[in-house]
């Protein structure tokens, strides 16, 4: 009777457990359905400003052009200025979404959390917004302008620069989202030390693979193989990868784990 007993046991143990399973994943599934409504919500108001959006991302191109007053993006296929809107649509309900999607994300991990590290969560929502923005104006104001200039005035007695929307476009918004995505990162680190699942240790050991990995990112964030505008984002990742050194070795002082 205890065999067959300890078996009922482990088949209603196994039970809980599949359930338990397929209760987190049909929650997963729908904190990600909500993450991408949010998403699409944002780009439906994003439509309807795309044009000041893509006025504002027009200025630095317009300074560097011969007639400010003339400054028109050349297209080149026939659906090229659409899908530029879209792109700029897409780009600020991404910007508009933000907080919503973070929130999502964090009500998942919620349960699994104690009520103080709760706290910390909480605490670093706003400062996760706050960042993405900093980091935003941060590649608009210092990274964006020598970037272009650099790209404009390259060998300027061979190349005549006439660039299309399309790629000028690409490489604005990448430089730009990803650098705001970059600048959340050190308080990522920071709730990740008062979690107690990393250490400023292990991170300093491992200053060489970010700088691979800076190198890397900034490869892809600039769509170019000039080293001029690589070092321009790469010297910022290390920046925001050595304070994030710094925070977490505050996080793991408040909490030694």
């Amino acid at each position: 009777m205890s065999k067959v007993a300890s078996q009922v046991n482990q088949v209603e143990e196994g039970h809980e457990l599949q359930m338990g399973l397929l209760e987190h994943l049909a929650e997963l599934r729908d904190r990600m359905v909500r993450a991408v409504l949010a998403l699409l919500i944002g780009t439906v108001i994003g439509f309807f400003f795309a044009t000041q959006g893509l006025q504002l991302l027009q200025q630095p191109y317009c300074q560097l052009v011969e007639s400010p007053e003339l400054c028109r993006f050349q297209l080149i296929g026939p659906t090229d200025g659409v899908i530029v809107y879209l792109q700029v649509a897409l780009l600020m309900g991404g910007v508009l979404s933000i907080p919503l999607v973070t929130y999502q994300i964090v009500m998942f991990v919620f349960p699994g959390l104690t009520k103080r590290e709760r706290r910390y969560v909480l605490l670093a929502l706003p400062g996760i917004s706050i960042l993405f923005v900093v980091g935003v104006l941060f590649a608009w104001l210092i990274l964006l302008p020598p970037a272009l200039g650099f790209l404009e005035g390259f060998q300027a007695q061979l190349f005549k620069p006439e660039w299309t929307a399309d790629l000028y476009m690409n490489f604005v918004l990448s430089l730009v989202f990803w650098m705001g995505v970059a600048f959340e990162i050190p308080l990522v680190f920071f709730v990740l030390s008062l979690l107690g699942v990393i250490r400023a240790g292990t991170l300093a050991r491992n200053w060489r693979i970010a700088v691979v990995g800076s190198s890397v990112a900034a490869a892809l964030i600039t769509p170019t193989i000039d080293p001029v505008n690589m070092f321009l984002v790469m010297g910022p990742l290390l920046g925001l990868y050595a304070l994030s050194i710094v925070l977490v070795a505050i996080g793991n002082r408040i909490n030694p784990g």
